[in-house]
């Protein structure tokens, strides 16, 4: 009778642990210092020394010892125990409990950590995630010798609730890696969309495009995009940010023409909850979206002179302060402005600041307009068509006379009106093929290149001569009875005697040819 108090005090001592170890199990989120923290209290609490807990290692299976209670335990991640080796690894492998009254008595024992009391016993128990084992929890009991079962059980149930965190953090863990691959890879899909192969052209004026690209990309200079609407001045700013250092941060867009002032004010500097009727709370700007990244101001060129100033002040310095508040702010971000607008012409105006000018001018560039680069067409035609295939889900191809037909156009709307013909085009087309007739019906007009003051850009002088068209080989077998004649037809101005020759028929034939094969004669 007289032990009945001394087991009892060892089940509230016992208990008192447990709930102590499941409050550490719950608040630490560092696994490594959780089970660090769990060995201690099992140490001061309840009398278990030189505690060490080794988990699975998920790539080779082998226990790897994760965290030991012992003063100078220099590195642990370098011990480690297969399956079935040693008494650690008799554990693992049999999913039983081991009790060694005595260690130096243990002919298994290896003792790979160096720090176990030979002449103390050692008690080693499974720790499990369901029916499969994960690791292993041991130490040395320096009280309470007389009942090593009950100290065995007692280390089970402290097992039982590292399982459970264990687990969650190994699920955390995976999700976490999960999560990182597929960052890493939409990353690399979206540099991909939006990297330099993305921007079509091999004339000379795109060339100096893409080294500009490539030269400015690597610095935070800020970059002016110049050029008329729909040049794409977009896909370079795009380009730009992914091909930089900063492709890890954020990339931010807006249109400054879409917002008046005070609108504007409240997207780029963010609002304290108050400032005005409706800030209900806190809202970051687009500056603060931005920092550590970049941001991509279009049509730069239709902000007010008054809140010119205020733009000024933040390319500056990089600091501001939200609507309503009067704490000053600091941001990294590097600014990407575009405008199609003739600035010099509004700096002598007085309608766009001079300074700010040369704060936004740091490294301008120019965007050909499409009628000067019409050797450029073809190519761009077909990657067009290409990106609208895969939009409809389908094939489509573009004929040689339809391509023709673009490069006779003014494309006063540039690469956005040559996208937005061809996508009609592919609508139209019910056979997938974008010939000269789906481009009439899509609604293209050819038209002369304009010249009038009206039409003329800053960035855009005075149009070059476009490009021929592509002669057709008229003996290629390839090439489609219709389109040779049309081809011919176009090469003699469509005099048909003069087509005749040329594809070496006679004038009747080829009126027949015209007729049967549905052809539109044009009047030059």
């Amino acid at each position: 009778m007289t032990d009945a108090p001394s087991t009892h005090a060892n089940i509230t001592e016992d208990m008192e642990t447990l709930y102590k170890v499941s409050q550490v199990l719950s608040r630490t989120p560092n696994l490594r210092e959780t089970l660090q923290e769990v060995l201690a209290l099992l140490h001061d609490m309840d009398g278990f020394a030189n505690g060490m807990i080794v988990l699975v290692d998920t790539d080779t299976g082998d226990l790897s010892l994760r965290v030991a209670h012992k003063a100078g335990v220099a590195s642990l991640d370098s011990v480690r125990y297969r399956p079935g080796e040693g008494v650690v690894g008799e554990i693992m492998e049999t999913c039983v409990p081991v009790i060694v009254p005595k260690i130096a008595r243990e002919p298994k024992f290896l003792g790979r950590t160096g720090f176990y009391d030979s002449q103390l016993p050692f008690i080693g128990v499974p720790i499990f995630s369901g029916d499969t084992p994960m690791g292993v929890l041991a130490a040395q009991p320096e009280t309470g010798t007389d009942n090593l079962e009950a100290r065995a059980r007692f280390l089970e149930m402290v097992a039982n609730l590292i399982a459970q965190t264990v687990r969650m953090w190994v699920q955390v863990e995976n999700e976490t890696r999960e999560l990182k691959e597929e960052r890493d890879t939409l990353r690399r899909a979206v540099r991909n969309e939006h990297g330099l192969d993305n921007i079509v052209g091999r004339s000379e004026s795109m060339r100096t495009v893409y080294e500009q690209v490539r030269l400015v990309s690597a610095w935070n200079t800020t970059v002016l995009i110049r050029g008329e609407s729909g040049t794409g001045k977009e896909l370079v700013a795009n380009a730009i940010h992914y091909n930089s250092p900063r492709v890890t941060g954020p990339f931010v867009k807006l249109n400054c023409a879409a917002l008046p002032d005070n609108l504007l004010e409240t997207e780029l500097f963010g609002h304290e909850k108050g400032a005005f009727t409706g800030a209900n709370a806190q809202r970051k700007g687009r500056f603060e979206m931005a920092d550590g990244g970049t941001l991509f101001l279009d049509e730069i060129g239709e902000i007010s002179p008054a809140f010119q100033a205020k733009l000024l002040r933040i390319l500056q310095e990089g600091e501001f302060e939200r609507v309503g508040g009067n704490k000053t702010l600091s941001v990294d971000v590097r600014v990407i402005a575009a405008t199609n607008r003739d600035l010099e012409t509004e700096v002598e105006n007085g309608e766009f600041r001079e300074d700010l000018y040369y704060r936004l001018n740091v490294m301008p560039i120019s965007m050909p307009p499409l009628r000067e680069r019409a050797e450029d067409i073809p190519e761009i035609s077909r990657f067009l068509v290409e990106k609208i295939a895969a939009q409809q889900k389908r094939k489509l191809t573009i004929t040689d006379s339809a391509l023709r037909v673009l490069l006779r156009h003014g494309w006063p709307g540039n690469v956005r009106e040559l996208e937005n013909i061809l996508e009609r085009a592919a609508i139209m087309s019910e056979n997938g093929v974008i010939d000269r007739d789906v481009i009439a019906l899509s609604g293209l007009r050819e038209r002369t290149v304009s010249t009038s003051p009206a039409s003329a850009s800053p960035a855009a002088p005075v149009p070059k001569a476009l490009t021929p068209a592509p002669k057709v080989d008229f003996d290629d077998p390839e090439v489609d009875e219709r389109e040779r004649v049309i081809a011919a037809l176009e090469e003699a101005g469509w005099v048909q005697a003069k087509a005749a020759r040329l594809l070496d028929m006679t004038p009747r034939q080829i009126k027949y040819r015209i007729q049967t094969l549905n052809i539109k004669v044009r009047q030059i």
